[in-house]
């Protein structure tokens, strides 16, 4: 749950309205400019204390036309913009952090072992497979978008067809990945291995050049879409991805084989493609990738704000990794919403699914006798 502030305390009420000064030149800030952080942050514009649009951290605040404040990063900011001011986060500069909202309330006890931000990263601590799935479910009943960020070790782990089961069942918003997802996928597909192991996770022969000849078929025809359609993609998770019109961003690293025409090579252009999904995320499940992982969490707010409500809710986080390091990481980078769960992918994902089924089929209606 999310608690608001109390804006009838007397130090909001006399508060004064954030300052703003216009931004010296296209992608710079003026000196002293705001900067945000992924908690819910009220900017006071005309006496009233608002929630920016488009929020995540490490960015700017400008004022859109209809003096709302905007979550802007300074390389798109240009000249003559008004951006907010001040270094204080408890509104003395018109400018408030909302530290605590997302904590619950202390007076009202334990609320459940899957609680965000109200534990450290460890193996033994128990998972509550059966909330995650409840979170899942009623995100695709109310249509919401959960983002999935997945690492090859989900191909390798034999992960892949439980994977492709999320997606072909509606489970699935968006999928991020590296260029490796992707083409050990489609080696799976066409070749029967990944990274050269068969399905025993023993090495055959020649097979360091499976994933070679997985990417140049793709690259022979075109795009992994076109792969799909002529019949080269026929299983797996971009199988599913393309066959249920369900997207995908694939960002590119400077280790990449290829890459596959698919894969997004220019970083910028890579976030702004991620951030077209992270603006509309109502939850995130990261299994096994760090890069990727921290990516995304960079680009997150800890929470879901529909401006048309104002409604405010905690975004469901959920990292998956065999060791605790790349959890810590991630919440040390500021993700500090995000719920740990140390495990390998495969347990993970068959686990979840079994709840997830459960889940699923008790809302549906009785049969009739």
């Amino acid at each position: 749950m999310y608690r608001q502030p109390d804006f009838s305390h007397p130090r909001f009420q006399n508060a004064p309205d954030a300052r703003f000064q216009a931004a010296p030149a296209d992608g710079v800030l003026p000196e002293g400019f705001f900067s945000t952080t992924n908690l819910p942050t009220y900017v006071r514009v005309g006496g009233e204390w608002k929630l920016p649009r488009d929020p995540r951290m490490d960015s700017a605040l400008v004022l859109d036309p209809d003096n709302v404040p905007r979550v802007l990063e300074g390389r798109y900011v240009r000249r003559g913009q008004m951006v907010a001011m001040g270094f204080a986060e408890d509104g003395a500069e018109g400018i408030y952090v909302h530290a605590s909202g997302l904590m619950g309330d202390p007076d009202m006890g334990p609320e459940g072992e899957f609680k965000f931000m109200s534990s450290e990263v460890s193996r033994e601590k128990p998972t509550d497979y059966p909330e995650m799935a409840r979170i899942l479910v009623d995100e695709r009943e109310r249509g919401g978008h959960f983002i999935w960020v997945v690492g090859p070790a989900v191909l390798h782990s034999r992960g892949r067809d439980t994977l492709a089961w999320f997606v072909n069942n509606g489970y699935v918003g968006v999928l991020f990945g590296g260029n490796a997802v992707a083409v050990h996928d489609i080696e799976a597909a066409t070749m029967g291995t990944t990274l050269g192991m068969n399905g025993r996770g023993v090495p055959v022969e020649g097979g360091h050049a499976f994933h070679m000849r997985a990417i140049n078929r793709v690259r022979a025809a075109g795009s992994i879409r076109a792969a799909v359609e002529q019949g080269i993609i026929e299983t797996g998770i971009m199988h599913a991805l393309v066959t249920s019109g369900v997207p995908y961003v694939l960002t590119g690293s400077i280790r990449d084989d290829g890459p596959l025409p698919d894969t997004i090579t220019d970083v910028v252009a890579g976030q702004e493609a991620m951030k077209v999904h992270t603006r509309r995320a109502t939850g995130v499940i990261m299994i096994a990738t760090a890069l990727h992982s921290i990516a995304t969490g960079n680009m997150l707010p800890s929470y879901v704000y529909r401006e048309d409500t104002g409604e405010v809710r905690p975004l469901t986080t959920i990292c998956v990794d065999s060791s605790e390091f790349v959890v810590s990481k991630l919440k040390d980078r500021g993700t500090h919403q995000a719920f740990g769960v140390i495990t390998n992918a495969q347990d993970f994902l068959h686990v979840l699914r079994h709840y997830v089924e459960i889940e699923a089929a008790s809302r549906q209606p009785a049969a009739v006798a």
